[in-house]
């Protein structure tokens, strides 16, 4: 057993003295600080690319703006947008025929928001946040210049706020209703909040932000409600569109004449987020007049487990007709435990005529989307069973015949050795997302997932005679993925590639094998990744299932020594043995050291173990029944593994993990010695405060108390007698993961005698953002490893019980 000695717990106090942020070494400083390479956007025409360029990371007074938790959001009352990150500093269009560069000229100080692409390609527009706006630019790919419509205050609190019209020139955006002062709260409350259950079940999972009194209502109310207005690029028009609302979604018809409108009601909820809010979901003209009601959405409540809402759901418009919507409707109440022969049913109408909406046709299992060929000829539709964790794809005649559907897929969806692919789609000229075909054949495009790693693919599959002919393999030794097909025949491909030597560019690729770059993007850190070098690592747990992991060791490591270890994972649920053994990633991708990465351990002279399999298998049901068993069955055959490797040392291993992750490492040192220490980041510890499931479980606390204390390292606090170091956002809004659990935890740890660090990270969540924070954590981490992993001989002030 170990114990903290005296001397330890002066250390300590000493360190939880220490005010402010710090820093680890240098190298992981320049490592965690260097600039993401630009992001990319590929144009609807398949003519230009836009190149962002984004800092590192926000600052930590960024994070600290003012902000509002307010039903699920957070925003920034100042700008009435999201919460502020990282800014995006510039734009630079490229030319995809011959690779020329050309900068776009925007703000100093800009806070860019990413392109949003006319049909045609011939502009895009985009945001830029001020400290007290968000304004509305357009560019002219032409031109390559920018400038900003004037008198558009755009309002991005739920969500996106910019779509273009068919016709290339107008968009519809949601602009902020009222500059009007927000509501203040009342010097005395008026009355008790109250809430009341109407013996009806309500097994909501753990939320947070959640509104908390008529106030936070009324707040709510001011920021998310927007004024919907028509604006013209060419005139610099703006026509308001009816009046304010809280317009959660606005999707064009296909044809422009209409707009489908998701537009949230009363009352508002103190249980659930804006995602299950009453909704009105509308198609209004455009002059704001509502031409056809789908429906009144009421508040979402009671929607079972794993289940869907009832009446109409995942509304939208059919992309190759003018204006004929299509959704789904729950045939079992929303319920997956109710026995019923189907589970959805899709239902179409064409706005404007004089019959009612139709049933298109029934699913057995639940709708999970669907896709349309460009001239409309046939679509593709989806179901998924929870169950059996399948996924199917039909191919679908006319809407108006009556030709039956015909089964073209049908996979698990844990099998990644056999994913056929998904089909490609692309953007047609009215700015409506439609399938790839060569022909009457499909483009699909797959990870290509197999026991040497992952192999990007895209074939053209001719599904009437099931015929595939490969278009484009991943090269062996490199990572090559299709990131769109630059012309209709498929002639061109834009293919991002990298290798464990080249970090990731864009090439336009021919079918004869000629390419060219688009992009010469280099690593500014390259002098400290080309040393660490990495092997895909496959072994087996004893009762057979077979594991995997990639192991990265320090730059010059010779091999000569054991190394001390760090072991990173994420348990994921598995129903069959052979799915949970495949290799999924690949060891031929560029090694990327940024922010919180373990890969930056390497720097600090460790060997880490990255995605090491933790897999829990067993029927959807009851597999989590024997997760503590499997998770040290995994975790010794990660170990034994690396023993027998001769890399690193066995006995000067640390596990880690983030969120599940951080659950997984807390109950491997309470149940199980395998580890000298351990960091948990962002984690939940005790499931009754989840109550009604988390992750893949299904069963609440009621139904399966002995699981919920089996599983959680709270209730097993007294026998983690390793060294844990915590971490966590002081505002995580994770479901489940709320702070107090890792507050909790580190009490019960101290409280019965173990040895622990709690870091609370201010305005941080889930993930840490900030560059203050983020290397902060770094610090901890490195401090803690060297302290109770490094040594060759565990620390004597680690010992518990003498």
């Amino acid at each position: 057993m170990l114990r903290c000695s005296a001397a330890a717990l002066i250390l300590l106090s000493t360190l939880s003295a220490q005010g402010g942020y710090k820093t680890p070494p240098k190298p992981l400083v320049d490592a965690a600080t260097a600039p993401p390479s630009p992001s990319v956007s590929v144009s609807p025409d398949r003519a230009s690319l836009v190149l962002v360029e984004q800092e590192s990371m926000p600052s930590i007074a960024t994070m600290a703006r003012p902000i509002l938790r307010l039903a699920g959001r957070r925003i920034d009352p100042a700008t009435h947008g999201p919460q502020r990150g990282a800014r995006g500093t510039s734009l630079t269009l490229v030319s995809i025929a011959d690779g020329t560069q050309r900068p776009v000229r925007v703000p100093g100080d800009a806070d860019l928001g990413r392109p949003i692409w006319a049909a045609d390609g011939l502009r895009f527009a985009f945001t830029n946040t001020t400290n007290d706006a968000i304004q509305l630019w357009i560019c002219d790919v032409e031109t390559a210049t920018a400038r900003q419509i004037p008198n558009v205050a755009l309002n991005s609190t739920l969500g996106t706020p910019v779509l273009w019209l068919p016709d290339h020139r107008r968009l519809v955006c949601r602009t902020v209703a009222s500059k009007a002062a927000p509501p203040e709260p009342t010097r005395a409350p008026t009355g008790p909040n109250v809430q009341e259950s109407s013996g009806h079940e309500a097994p909501v999972r753990t939320y947070q932000d959640l509104l908390q009194d008529p106030h936070d209502e009324a707040l709510f109310a001011h920021y998310m409600t927007s004024q919907l207005v028509l604006v013209d690029a060419d005139e610099d028009n703006v026509q308001p569109i009816g009046a304010p609302a809280l317009v959660s979604s606005v999707r064009p018809s296909p044809d422009g004449t209409h707009l489908l409108v998701n537009a949230i009601q009363r009352p508002f909820s103190y249980m659930v987020s804006t995602w299950s809010f009453p909704r009105r979901i509308a198609v209004l003209d455009l002059r704001g007049n509502e031409v056809f009601r789908v429906a009144d959405v009421p508040l979402a409540e009671n929607v079972p487990i794993g289940g869907v809402m009832t009446g109409p759901r995942s509304v939208q418009w059919i992309p190759t007709e003018d204006h004929t919507l299509v959704w789904a409707e729950a045939l079992d109440g929303g319920d997956p435990r109710a026995e019923a022969p189907h589970r959805d049913r899709l239902v179409t109408h064409e706005v404007g005529a004089s019959v009612e909406p139709g049933e298109w046709t029934r699913l057995q299992h639940r709708f999970s989307g669907a896709r349309w060929s460009a001239d409309g000829s046939f679509s593709l539709v989806a179901d998924y069973d929870r169950d059996d964790r399948r996924a199917r794809t039909f191919w679908m005649g006319p809407r108006q015949t009556d030709v039956a559907p015909r089964l073209l897929i049908d996979v698990s969806t844990q099998d990644a050795y056999g994913d056929p692919g998904m089909p490609l789609t692309r953007t047609d000229a009215r700015g409506q997302s439609v399938l790839h075909t060569v022909g009457d054949a499909l483009m699909m495009s797959g990870r290509g997932a197999s026991p040497e790693g992952d192999r990007p693919f895209v074939d053209i599959w001719d599904f009437n005679g099931d015929e595939k002919t490969r278009r484009f393999h991943c090269a062996q030794g490199a990572y090559e993925q299709v990131v769109a097909v630059l012309d209709d025949d498929a002639e061109e491909l834009l293919v991002r590639r990298e290798s464990p030597t080249e970090p990731a560019n864009y090439f336009a690729v021919r079918r004869d094998g000629g390419s060219r770059a688009l992009t010469r993007f280099t690593d500014p850190i390259a002098q400290l990744t080309a040393g660490v070098n990495k092997q895909l690592l496959k072994y087996e747990r004893a009762d057979g299932v077979p594991l995997s992991g990639t192991l990265y060791t320090p730059p010059g490591y010779d091999g000569s020594t054991r190394l001390p270890l760090l072991v990173w994972a994420y348990p994921r649920e598995f129903t069959r043995a052979g799915d949970a053994g495949q290799v999924r990633g690949s060891p031929h991708r560029y090694t990327r050291l940024a922010k919180t990465s373990p890969l930056l351990l390497t720097l600090a002279g460790y060997a880490v173990l990255d995605g090491a399999s933790m897999p829990i298998v067993g029927p959807t049901k009851t597999a989590n029944d024997t997760f503590v068993e499997q998770l040290v069955g995994n975790a010794k055959a990660a170990i034994d593994a690396v023993a027998e490797l001769g890399i690193a040392d066995p006995q000067r291993a640390a596990i880690a993990g983030h969120s599940y992750g951080a659950f997984m490492t807390a109950n491997l040192l309470a149940h199980s010695d395998l580890f000298r220490a351990g960091i948990a980041r962002s984690g939940a510890y005790n499931r009754t405060l989840t109550p009604f499931g988390f992750q893949s479980e299904e069963r609440t606390y009621w139904e399966a108390p002995e699981l919920y204390f089996a599983m959680s390292p709270f209730m097993h606090a007294q026998k983690v007698d390793e060294p844990l170091l915590m971490i966590h956002g002081e505002v995580d809004n994770n479901s489940g993961t709320f702070p107090i659990q890792s507050q909790r935890m580190y009490h019960a740890i101290k409280g019965n005698g173990g040895t622990a660090r709690l870091v609370m990270l201010p305005h941080e969540s889930h993930g840490y953002r900030a560059k203050e924070s983020v290397l902060h954590v770094l610090a901890e981490t490195v401090a803690w490893l060297d302290r109770w992993v490094k040594a060759p001989v565990a620390p004597a002030s680690a010992q518990r019980g003498g």
